[in-house]
């Protein structure tokens, strides 16, 4: 079947016992046993739940795996694959990532001795340098969070087999419908499927993906043991998104682009982060292992801090916000929001100054967006 009709059909059925379209939220703790040591596929909910299978089978066909295990959020994810690591192990990972996996690898080199080296994965030779007898994984971020780099996967993950390490992607910004890591060799992908796979903003969640049955099973036990099992309810309103993910992603994908133009062309804007404009770097090779350019546009801003959030707070259709892949828009300030938790020298590393803003385009009116950043760009445009 088409992608269209797995993210309607694929996981899930009609309910056995009343025929229910849609599928039940069975909110139960425990599950009863028929007989000693036999039961109906499900004894705990943290173990396994009815309707958190449903989500993990729907998103591992959309991804084309053998197995999704649901969590709790998308850091829960990050958390959760960093559980398959050791002390002394080291592991490369996508230097502008989100602030949040940054901070998250920073702990745990610090607390369990587990060495991440943060540096650019767009240049292969660069990559090798750090490989050495304690590397164990490559973790890529592509489009990167919030400058929109790309990283070469299959490139990437050719180079991971040459010496035996897991490739791992989180591919957040751009769902399934927009690539699929696997087919370019990926190991283990990571969802938060509180973005788009969800899509309206009401819930938060998780997801690991695999494509090898020893990882399979490694990650559904880390899950049970650490807790981080998604709810059944939080599942059931992801499963709901699924269902409208590819008219969704056409729509953010129409409008990021009408937006990333606007900008392109406005006096007061430095730069845009936006692969799909033709005038990206690595416009061909979005073309390459994307199906489209996705939702999320970020630009850098000329002026001081001061006119940076003149703009966040004159804008009336993009809410100032954290999060991304709603229906609606949102715009944020990278250096003081998502990637305060990286650190300053970090973000000066990576090229993420006080002057870049993120903007998650959502599924409104494209020159009714367009006209609220035009506004807000004008000084004294709103008295």
């Amino acid at each position: 079947m088409s992608f269209q009709t797995d993210t309607i059909h694929a996981g899930v059925a009609p309910d056995k016992a009343y025929g229910a379209i849609m599928t039940p939220i069975y909110q139960s703790s425990t599950f009863v046993f028929e007989d000693i040591g036999k039961h109906k596929g499900f004894d705990y909910t943290r173990s396994g739940n009815p309707t958190r299978k449903a989500l993990e089978d729907s998103i591992a066909a959309l991804e084309g795996c053998s197995c999704a295990v649901a969590v709790t959020t998308g850091m829960a994810a990050i958390a959760t694959v960093m559980h398959l690591f050791n002390a002394g192990d080291e592991i490369i990972c996508t230097n502008d990532c989100y602030g949040g996996t940054a901070r998250l690898m920073k702990t745990i080199q610090e607390h369990f001795e587990i060495r991440v080296h943060f540096i650019s994965l767009r240049d292969s030779a660069g990559i090798e340098a750090y490989i050495n007898e304690k590397t164990r994984a490559i973790w890529i971020e592509t489009p990167s969070n919030p400058l929109l780099n790309l990283v070469d996967i299959e490139a990437v993950t050719t180079l991971s087999r040459k010496h035996g390490l897991l490739s791992i992607v989180d591919n957040t910004f751009l769902s399934p419908y927009n690539q699929q890591p696997f087919r370019l060799g990926a190991d283990i992908v990571v969802h938060s499927t509180t973005k788009y796979l969800n899509g309206h903003s009401d819930v938060v969640g998780g997801a690991v993906l695999s494509n090898s049955s020893q990882i399979d099973e490694k990650l559904k036990y880390l899950v049970n043991t650490l807790g981080t099992c998604a709810q059944p309810f939080d599942c059931w309103l992801v499963l709901r998104g699924i269902k409208t993910l590819v008219p969704r992603m056409k729509e953010h994908e129409r409008n990021a682009m009408a937006v990333a133009r606007f900008l392109d062309s406005h006096p007061k804007v430095a730069r845009v982060f936006y692969p799909g404009l033709e005038t990206h770097p690595q416009h061909e090779l979005a073309k390459k292992q994307q199906r489209g350019f996705g939702g999320m546009v970020s630009f850098e801003l000329d002026g001081g801090i001061g006119e940076v959030n003149r703009v966040l707070k004159g804008t009336k259709l993009f809410a100032l916000a954290e999060s991304l892949g709603g229906v609606e828009s949102l715009i944020e300030h990278p250096a003081t929001m998502s990637h305060a938790s990286m650190g300053a020298e970090h973000r000066a590393e990576v090229g993420i100054t006080d002057g870049v803003i993120r903007l998650s385009v959502g599924i409104e009116d494209p020159d009714d967006l367009i006209c609220d950043l035009a506004l807000a760009l004008t000084p004294h445009s709103r008295g």
